[in-house]
């Protein structure tokens, strides 16, 4: 096990003004199950490929263990990866495609043996040791390709959105299963995925990237609830928050009818900089509550129900200075409005996250 360190690590690809990755600052601990998440493009991928040795770095340090491997070659680095598309070699077993690394290293074949039988029994693989790749379903692909890293015992585990290629039921088992291996291993893991609720459900702590800039690193938690900036806020979490920039009073932001209170530092904060009378206000869907029309609520014309079961999504649009804004609100199904309808949106006090109109950063 080990410790990884981003240290203002850089990577600008050949004929590229731009940084894929810029200045990543990032320390990563014992055996911490550490989750890259962010749209397509925001660097989580290179990132990943410069720990392994697979792209240069450009400036900046890369430290394994407070060892630098920013310029040794990926099998000087003692890491293990698990690609989106598993890479098995066809023409071998499940059982050769495990123990080929091994012997590459001439380990000998009692202790692959005993690794391979090892690893196969932590993913219920022991029945598929003698078949092809070809012969496996896409679960099981996957899981080969984890025992084929689990057997090289590692110091840092590294997975490239591994669970893409899975249809959605098999994903959440899957998902599932990573975790707990990775609990059980203790192998600290730097995991890529675009999907900001597996994110959520897997990292110890999540690492929210956009443009090769580092937005925000916490726990799922605290991304959710307190997140730095308008970015993370909207990223993070599905549906994604109701996010609007508003005018700004003296008692807080204007939502057409509705207004939603700011402290007095809030409203100071957005003033500064620049924030030219306007403050941008998010809520969740889960933070708002359909009220009747005496209870000061903003007027939402119901475009789409989401009927989920246990509770329901509601999509509709409400003018808001002049423009026809979406928004969404989770309820109790039992109060489910009908499409055409027009409800009444409050957020719930306390619940709301300020943002500066200009800046976009938390206040």
């Amino acid at each position: 096990m080990a410790t990884v360190t981003y240290s203002k690590a850089s990577r600008v690809y050949p004929g590229q003004e731009r940084p894929a990755v810029n200045e990543l600052d990032l320390e990563i601990g014992d055996g911490e199950f550490l989750v890259l998440v962010g749209p397509s493009g925001c660097g989580k991928s290179t990132s990943l490929r410069m720990l392994a040795g697979l792209e240069d770095v450009d400036a900046g340090s890369i430290y394994i263990d407070q060892r630098d491997v920013t310029h040794l070659p990926p099998k000087a680095r003692d890491i293990a990866m698990v690609f989106q598309n598993y890479a098995l070699y066809p023409h071998m077993t499940v059982y050769e495609n495990m123990a080929f690394a091994l012997k590459l290293r001439k380990t000998s074949k009692s202790e692959i043996d005993r690794r391979v039988k090892e690893a196969a029994g932590l993913l219920q693989l022991e029945e598929y040791l003698s078949r092809k790749p070809k012969a496996l379903s896409g679960g099981q692909r996957q899981r080969v390709a984890m025992g084929r890293a689990i057997v090289r015992e590692p110091q840092v585990f590294l997975m490239d959105e591994p669970l893409s290629n899975l249809d959605a039921k098999l994903r959440v088992q899957t998902r599932t299963q990573i975790a707990s291996l990775q609990a059980k291993l203790g192998v600290t893991t730097v995991y890529v995925t675009h999907d900001q609720v597996e994110a959520m459900t897997m990292g110890h702590r999540v690492a929210v990237l956009l443009d090769g800039v580092l937005q925000q690193v916490d726990t799922p938690r605290a991304l959710y609830d307190t997140p730095s900036n308008v970015f993370v806020a909207g990223f993070m979490g599905s549906p994604a928050m109701n996010i609007k920039t508003v005018p700004l009073n003296e008692r807080g932001a204007e939502f057409a009818e509705l207004n939603i209170p700011l402290t007095r530092e809030q409203v100071e904060a957005a003033r500064a900089q620049g924030g030219d009378g306007k403050v941008t206000v998010g809520f969740r869907p889960e933070d708002c509550e359909l009220v009747s029309p005496t209870e000061g609520g903003m007027p939402v014309v119901v475009e789409l129900v989401e009927d989920l079961g246990s509770d329901a999504n509601v999509y509709g649009h409400a003018a808001l200075g002049g423009n026809s804004e979406r928004f969404v609100v989770r309820t109790d199904r039992r109060n489910m409005p009908n499409m055409g309808d027009t409800v009444f949106v409050k957020p719930v006090a306390g619940r709301s996250h300020v943002f500066h109109a200009s800046t976009g950063s938390r206040i």
